[in-house]
């Protein structure tokens, strides 16, 4: 499965299988992206490799444990990394060619945007569920 950035100086592959996909609501996210959620899976960091454009990649520390990869360029969100976690890729999946699979939870919808109503039947969690087995993938 490849991936790449808006103006596409950047490219990665992964390989393998994702872990769950979810769309998080939480204010990080959503201003991260631009939108009202950001859909997102998880993938082990031995599945994960960059094709092209790596000078490009600048870096954002977003808490004490996450740091937020983008392309210096266009500012394409393109992965997360997390410090308790060092073997675990968190990856946008809008930036992603292929077939994923659907979401299979809304997580964060305490903080959602007032103004988004959601309409599917998928499980909803007001914050992180208990289980992080649900929205990433363990090594």
């Amino acid at each position: 499965m490849i991936g790449k950035c808006l103006c596409e100086q950047i490219i990665y592959e992964i390989e393998g299988e994702f872990g769950p996909i979810f769309n998080c609501h939480c204010s990080k996210c959503r201003r991260w992206h631009g939108a009202t959620y950001r859909t997102r899976g998880s993938i082990n960091k031995s599945q994960f490799k960059w094709l092209k454009g790596v000078k490009s990649l600048s870096t954002y520390n977003s808490s004490e444990t996450v740091t937020k990869y983008f392309c210096s360029n266009c500012g394409s969100s393109l992965i997360s990394t997390y410090a308790e976690q060092p073997d675990v890729i968190g990856v946008p999946i809008g930036g992603l060619e292929g077939n994923l699979g659907q979401p299979q939870a809304h997580i964060f919808v305490d903080s959602k945007a007032t103004w988004h109503e959601i309409t599917d039947n998928l499980p909803q969690y007001g914050s992180w569920p208990d289980s992080k087995k649900l929205v990433r993938k363990t090594t």
